[in-house]
């Protein structure tokens, strides 16, 4: 019989997708066959065939699976759908989540299923989170994005009681370091006294809350002058370029995978940037660079991206992306692979699959 785990997030921008993927491809290594799909989504595809959550796109390419797209996402509650569901549609949802979790589950050890954007989701359509577990018959992994200690034990004594004796454990992500051996020696045993296991705690990574130069160029409404065929290219960090030509080169060598913000009249900064780790160039108010710092930038596949906006109103924009960005990119999957692979318990995550596994 296929066991389920059904990983659910607490918050939103949990790291819950990239989480899936990481533990399929460990299961995988072990020698299980292993399904995914996700019950419940809110983020169509950008196209395709039928109306489908983008996530269930993304994971049908990366692994490989011959499952139909309406099996690996039986139900999409975009925009549309819940005004027809508003509008008094019925929608046999249960039906849907059942018969695509059975269909998938056919020839297979596991299915990893994916749940949506926090505890609260679904309900519209009586299919939220502790509604699908329900169905599923799955046991419960949730993924907890770290903002405070507090949040943290509320958000998962909140699993807890929602889930009852469902819950599987935890995972608590995105922990930064001088808080992770709080969050492993101290609250890791308060946590047990009250039935909630941690399997994992992931440290903060910079890469896995990189932002692609399209997103960002998305986000800002500006144009793209050159090295187009780079704006999936992933940026870590962040930094501004208004210091003096002598000091730049110094400067910038500071971070890897940056984009820079200066001005288009700065075309001393500009150049410094390029002889870095620069992933793109962002230049404020509108202000065209000189051809020859186009041709370079060319050369070293370095986008620039022109906006109308100011310095400051850039960095609040691009600022507000780290840690929100999308996941498809393959650089993330491999990654927390890595991460995984040294904090995840396995073994203590696959005992408690099995029947009577606690």
């Amino acid at each position: 019989m296929s066991r389920k785990l059904y990983v659910v997030s607490t918050q939103n921008d949990a790291g819950k997708s990239l989480l899936c993927a990481g533990l399929i491809r460990r299961f995988r290594v072990d020698g299980r066959a292993v399904g995914y799909f996700k019950p419940v989504g809110t983020e169509a595809a950008p196209a395709g065939p039928v109306d489908v959550d983008e996530d269930a796109v993304f994971f049908r390419g990366l692994f490989d699976l011959p499952d139909a797209l309406e099996d690996l996402s039986p139900v999409l509650l975009d925009g549309r759908r819940v005004e027809r569901i508003l509008a008094g549609e019925v929608l046999d949802g249960a039906g849907r989540v059942r018969a695509a979790g059975e269909r998938v589950a056919r020839g297979r050890d596991l299915v990893v299923a994916e749940g949506g954007g926090s505890l609260r989701e679904g309900w519209v359509a009586d299919l939220s989170p502790v509604q699908v577990a329900e169905l599923l018959e799955a046991r419960v992994l949730a993924v907890v994005p770290y903002l405070s200690e507090l949040q943290v034990v509320d958000d998962l004594v909140t699993a807890r009681v929602r889930f009852g004796p469902s819950l599987a454990g935890a995972v608590v992500n995105r922990v930064p370091g001088h808080r992770r051996p709080l969050v492993a020696e101290r609250m890791r045993p308060f946590l047990a006294e009250r039935g909630i296991r941690l399997f994992a705690v992931l440290p903060r990574d910079r890469l896995l809350q990189a932002v692609s130069v399209g997103e960002i160029l998305e986000g800002l409404g500006g144009r793209v002058l050159c090295a187009r065929d780079h704006m999936d290219a992933l940026v870590e960090h962040l930094m501004v370029g208004a210091m003096s030509a002598e000091s730049a080169l110094a400067y910038f060598r500071r971070r890897p995978n940056k984009a820079v913000i200066t001005g288009g009249d700065r075309p001393d900064i500009q150049l410094a940037a390029i002889e870095t780790s620069t992933r793109c160039l962002v230049l404020t108010g509108n202000l065209h660079p000189p051809a020859p710092i186009l041709g370079k930038a060319e050369q070293a596949g370095i986008p620039i991206l022109l906006t109308p906006h100011d310095t400051l109103t850039a960095v609040e924009i691009i600022e507000s992306f780290f840690g929100k960005g999308r996941w498809h990119q393959a650089e993330k999957v491999q990654r927390m692979e890595e991460l995984l692979a040294g904090e995840l318990d396995f073994d203590a995550l696959a005992a408690a699959l099995e029947p009577g596994g606690a």
